[in-house]
């Protein structure tokens, strides 16, 4: 099969000629040192892009086309072009096109000061929003969608314009104002909500303007879940974000012949039913790290409705695991999600520095060993020697137990 071959027939539910591998979007790729590092295992000086940022916030790369194709990656990303990012005088930071100003700290940029912050809601119609037609933020994209709709096999996948409706909200108000808003200013809320939602829309149609017809899938962010329990109430999560979301599907959908994966970090098992109920073909990443997000659980409820992407856990697996337990865990991954098609394996998040490069090798060597359909894996799941702690999120956290912040979109 072809990738968009394999693509269309895990999205219909049924079972391709192996599981369909992803990787180098801005949610979901290398850091840059992780990459060097990665570099040096292989023992390829030829391989390039160390420098070549993709998302300037997480500090990853754009990982060499070669790479891709070593590991069997079926899909090929756009990406928004960043505009109106201006750098902050005497420091290490910038503001990006919302206002929103970043600093870097330890390995990465983080999120110092919210431009919305003690606004009002009158406020909201004067300030400097980004300009949604703005040309310059999808300018080349068109000639790139083309070639590789024309000249290759991938499924080729329109990347976020970055955010998304709850998590632009939090970062452009800030986290404590907007969470504020929700239990004493509705009314700020949802002007706020709406505001994003129509900026989003619009910004979307002028992208698909130019990738439209040669692209298979769109991908939308809004992270609504950390690492043990949703960031808002699930009934404040159906009254505020699932409308809008799902609109904003719609609104997709509207747009093109495209299947929508739609990515939250953290637990969302409280509303997975919303979810499948907003229209959402995909759902990334699957944080198995996260409480509740059970692999065989969520594809005996789900699995016939919605498909799978990720799964392959970034904040503890790949990190403290031996090549063999990761082969493991991408054994059970696929055997859990896998049967019947409906996944895609991919790592939750971006490969951080911490992780040993032997471990990414042994990742994709696993799925492409393992992923072969029909499935074959009893005995794999049977080595008990293989089978570590970590391949399994516990149903409740002790209550001293400390678990790692969800990783930022």
């Amino acid at each position: 099969m072809t990738p968009r071959e394999r693509f269309a027939a895990v999205t219909n539910h049924q079972e391709p000629d192996r599981v369909p591998i992803d990787w180098g979007r801005h949610v979901g790729s290398i850091h840059r040192n992780a990459y060097i590092k990665l570099k040096e295992h292989l023992g390829d000086p030829d391989l390039q892009n160390e420098d070549k940022i993709l998302d300037r916030m997480v500090q990853n790369v754009y990982p060499d086309g070669r790479l891709l194709r070593k590991f069997g990656v079926d899909f090929r990303w756009l990406e928004p072009n960043w505009v109106d990012v201006e750098e902050v005088e005497g420091e290490d930071a910038y503001r990006d096109m919302w206002g929103i100003t970043w600093r870097y700290m330890l390995n990465s940029y983080s999120l110092t000061d919210s431009p919305l912050s003690g606004a009002t809601i009158g406020e909201l119609d004067t300030f400097a929003w980004p300009d949604p037609h703005n040309p310059a933020m999808f300018a080349g994209l068109r000639e790139r969608a083309q070639h590789l709709y024309e000249n290759t096999d991938y499924v080729v996948v329109a990347d976020s314009v970055k955010g998304g409706l709850l998590t632009k909200a939090l970062q452009i108000r800030g986290y404590e104002d907007f969470f504020m808003d929700l239990a004493m200013d509705l009314e700020f809320a949802e002007a706020l909500l709406d505001k994003l939602l129509a900026l989003y829309k619009e910004m979307w149609t002028a992208y698909m303007q130019e990738v439209g017809p040669y692209v298979q899938m769109v991908y939308f962010t809004d992270d609504i879940g950390a690492q043990d329990n949703l960031l808002i109430s699930p009934d404040m999560f159906r009254q505020l974000i699932k409308p809008r979301l799902t609109e904003m599907v719609e609104h997709l959908k509207g747009l093109g012949d495209v299947k929508v994966m739609y990515h939250t970090d953290g637990t969302v098992a409280p509303v997975m039913d919303d979810i499948v109920e907003m229209g959402v073909d995909i759902l990334n990443p699957v944080q198995t790290s996260a409480m509740g997000m059970n692999t065989y659980v969520l594809k005996e409820k789900y699995g016939d409705r919605i498909c799978f992407h990720g799964a392959i856990d970034v904040q503890q697996m790949l990190p403290s695991s031996t090549p063999a337990e990761v082969r493991y865990d991408v054994a059970k991954r696929i055997y859990d999600l896998g049967r019947g098609g409906g996944f895609i394996l991919s790592t939750c998040h971006d490969v951080g520095e911490d992780v040993p490069p032997e471990n990414v090798v042994a990742m994709f060597e696993a799925v492409q060993e393992y992923g072969q359909y029909p499935l074959q894996l009893d005995d794999v799941l049977k080595e008990e020697d293989l089978n570590p702690a970590v391949a399994e999120t516990p149903a409740e956290p002790a209550p001293s137990e400390k678990r790692p912040r969800p990783r930022r979109t």
